[in-house]
């Protein structure tokens, strides 16, 4: 019988009698009218609901530019490929992150190399970003982990002494400001994912932002296989038909139909922020007595908007190691989640030569997280149910 199980038998009935997930979207009658409007159109695709969603959203964040693509995957495989990332580059990152932001430097034939993170931020390091510089480096693909950004104004330094493209990964940190300035108006390009559990939704999209007119054209063609129809861009010209493919593209369009619910939920975005940050004060006020938690720490300047709420087990307090806490929240219908295995760990990447132990601060923390529900269509009653919850289990395995 496993301890999880034990623990539902010693505690009686879970906290929750229905499962809790850990994310989740908000879809209103306005989303859905917005989403039905463009179906009832002239334009399923690359029609002008993309446009106003790229000017709207282009405009929240502060930037010149945004270019929306098929996903957030996509946006990152475009902004390594108009930052030049080839055979024989390097890329520093953070192993803490998805996937996404590692495999975009292999998907142009660039070498990924992982910085460690700060301890306190979980943010990549500039001080390791700085020791991993060599004559290779192309860029830095800084991650805002868990909505609060990366320090910037470190990185930004070492990138302007070197002459390193920043691509930051914003998925976790639409709407999250450093410094007063909103996240997608910083770096050279930053990259937004609207996946169902980020903080809006276009049901699958991502966007870059950036200031730069050149990175702009560039993306614009690339998600469309290379082709362009810009007249000053021809090396011919047959006739108004006339178009060329100037390097090898992907199709990475999103559709009208996604913009339109892009455009309706961006309508929203301080409001689902807002409640995002009330949960996270009601999570921070529970758990400050709690010696087996640490909760998240938000530096002074530093914004997040909490895409993530992730505790830390200080497993020198409890019986039990992070396994069994984790199995035992979802005994009690909560929809905990572990963010991330360390990019290294996956068998993919150990086959192409990384090992553990290169980033050690990153791997002490994979073994004490996890992440609790957040979302802002929970209600106050979820959150009071996942601090109940929180508190039953810590108890019961406190020493």
């Amino acid at each position: 019988m496993s301890d999880s199980i034990k623990l539902a038998i010693h505690g009686g009935d879970p906290v929750r009698k229905t499962y809790l997930p850990y994310g989740k979207q908000w879809i209103d009658d306005e989303d859905i009218h917005s989403v039905i409007q463009t179906l009832q159109s002239d334009y399923l695709t690359t029609g002008p609901t993309i446009d106003q969603f790229e000017k709207r959203l282009a405009d929240y964040v502060g930037a010149k530019y945004a270019v929306s693509f098929a996903n957030g995957t996509a946006a990152l495989h475009a902004a390594s490929f108009v930052a030049g990332i080839e055979k024989g580059y390097e890329v520093i990152t953070t192993p803490m992150t998805f996937a996404a932001s590692a495999n975009s430097i292999l998907y142009n034939g660039g070498k990924p190399v992982f910085a460690d993170i700060d301890p306190k931020t979980y943010n990549i390091s500039p001080e390791s970003v700085q020791s991993l510089i060599n004559e290779k480096t192309k860029a830095i693909i800084p991650v805002d982990f868990t909505g609060q950004p990366c320090d910037y104004d470190q990185i930004i330094r070492c990138a302007e002494e070197y002459g390193l493209t920043i691509i930051e990964d914003a998925a976790h940190a639409f709407g999250a400001k450093y410094q007063e300035k909103r996240v997608g108006s910083i770096s050279d390009m930053t990259i937004f994912s609207f996946h169902p559990v980020k903080h809006m939704t276009t049901g699958e999209g991502g966007v870059v932002t950036t200031n730069e007119q050149e990175f702009y054209k560039q993306l614009i063609q690339f998600r469309t296989h290379g082709i362009t129809r810009e007249s000053s861009k021809l090396l011919e010209n047959h006739g108004p038909w006339y178009y060329e493919m100037q390097f090898l593209g992907y199709n990475y369009r999103m559709t009208d139909i996604q913009a339109a619910l892009g455009l309706s939920q961006i309508n929203k975005i301080d409001y689902f922020i807002e409640r995002r940050k009330k949960y996270v004060n009601m999570y921070n006020e529970a758990f400050q007595l709690l010696r087996e938690v640490e909760t998240p720490s938000q530096l002074p300047g530093y914004d997040s908007s909490w895409h993530l709420y992730v505790i830390r087990l200080n497993l020198n307090q409890l019986t039990v190691d992070r396994k069994v806490i984790f199995e035992a929240l979802q005994k009690e219908n909560i929809g905990v989640n572990v963010h991330y295995i360390p990019v290294h760990y996956q068998p993919f990447y150990r086959g192409l030569g990384y090992e553990k132990g290169i980033c050690p601060n990153a791997e002490q923390l994979y073994e004490k997280i996890i992440t609790l529900p957040l979302f802002p269509a929970m209600s106050e009653q979820d959150v009071l149910d996942v601090i109940k919850a929180v508190q039953k289990v810590i108890k019961y395995y406190a020493k």
